[in-house]
């Protein structure tokens, strides 16, 4: 039996359950060396990011911009390569939209949040996963701003 993609022409096979097993612990595995990763090299550290904020450590900053030149480069290679993804859906990366407004208010909303929890997203459930339990606070702010946003994207200057 096979079912319709969101692509037209793509048809596809539905997983089974093992596949889908698999796949989720994949992404546990992934998920737990990247906290790993996080914990160890301090970027999950409120001293290592209030350090970066006061121009105190290269640290962080030389993590950031690691990321940043690995990510342009997946990024060019993925734009070039024409792969396909598990699906068999060709994988596609569009350019951003034009304008500065919406990097700029954006940029400096997570900037601000980052600042004052000390804590970026992504190690917010890596240091839950260490048992630093105010980090629940953190998160539930995240989510609300997150929700916000998604009440009023329409009105904001995109």
């Amino acid at each position: 039996m096979t079912r319709t993609s969101q692509i037209p022409g793509v048809h596809t096979e539905p997983a089974s359950s093992a596949r889908t097993v698999t796949g989720l612990l994949v992404y546990l595995f992934a998920g737990l060396y990247f906290g790993v990763v996080l914990v160890k090299s301090e970027a999950a550290s409120w001293y290592r990011i209030q350090e970066m904020f006061r121009f105190e450590s290269f640290q962080m900053f030389g993590l950031i911009g690691s990321a940043v030149v690995t990510g342009m480069i997946t990024t060019m290679l993925l734009r070039r390569s024409g792969l396909n993804s598990l699906d068999g859906q060709t994988i596609r990366v569009t350019d951003k939209e034009k304008g500065w407004r919406r990097y700029v208010f954006g940029g400096l909303t997570f900037g601000v949040g980052w600042g004052l929890a000390g804590v970026c997203p992504g190690p917010i459930f890596t240091l839950l996963g260490a048992g630093i339990w105010p980090m629940l606070l953190v998160l539930a702010f995240a989510l609300l701003g997150t929700y916000l946003y998604g009440a009023f994207k329409d009105r904001l200057p995109h």
